[in-house]
């Protein structure tokens, strides 16, 4: 019930698409833009093939429907667009995108296929051509983000507590962890980079990537 409450709100915000060519993706936009294939090959001959582009750093976070080479629709982030067979789902984080699946009518869902000179199409073919390297990153970025998430919390609850209306309702808060200034920056660091090697593979989870949704919401 929540999912297809969701669902309809995402929908609503869609709008319909000027007609504009698909830009081809140049070198630059590999650092500002994420471009998404999908091919649906039972559908009709001009419906089989729909892309997704999202570009980064823009003043609204949006994403742009094309069938075809055609600007067909575009939507405020989170997104859903419909298309013949179900929907494609699009959202993003602080780091990057966090989901870009088709969602098909009966529940099943894939991810779509990264352009191949983007960031998250690089990502994809190093995980290809070393996959067991690319699976030891993955569990490093899981667990950085976890560390990171343990030494926060109770630092970023100590500093809530020093405010003056927290202080005087229940008192001060003083964290069991406390690091050094470079550790600390170290430690935000290896998060981002964590943040952004999760990004690149689509992959969000509520607990490890919980700084992706509070610092957005």
């Amino acid at each position: 019930m929540w999912g297809r409450w969701r669902r309809r709100q995402r929908l609503g915000r869609i709008r319909a698409g000027d007609g504009s060519l698909l830009d081809p993706f140049g070198g630059w936009d590999v650092l500002t833009r994420s471009l998404f294939y999908l091919e649906l090959p039972d559908a009709d001959p001009d419906d089989r093939v729909w892309a997704v582009d999202v570009h980064h750093f823009a003043e609204e976070d949006s994403a742009e429907l094309y069938r075809g080479r055609r600007q067909s629709h575009r939507s405020t982030l989170p997104a859903a667009f419909p298309v013949p067979g179900g929907v494609i789902e699009v959202d993003a984080s602080t780091y990057g995108l966090s989901r870009m699946h088709f969602v098909a009518d009966d529940g099943r869902e894939r991810p779509l296929q990264p352009h191949r000179w983007s960031l998250e199409g690089l990502r994809a073919r190093f995980g290809r051509r070393f996959p067991r390297v690319s699976e030891w990153v993955g569990r490093v970025a899981v667990l950085v983000l976890l560390v990171g998430l343990a030494v926060g919390l109770p630092q970023a609850a100590a500093m809530i507590s020093r405010t003056d209306l927290v202080a005087d309702a229940v008192g001060t808060f003083t964290s069991p962890i406390t690091l050094p200034g470079w550790l600390n920056t170290t430690l935000v660091v290896a998060g981002v980079l964590a943040g952004l090697e999760r990004a690149l593979m689509l992959r969000n989870h509520w607990l490890i990537d919980a700084d992706t949704w509070w610092m957005d919401d």
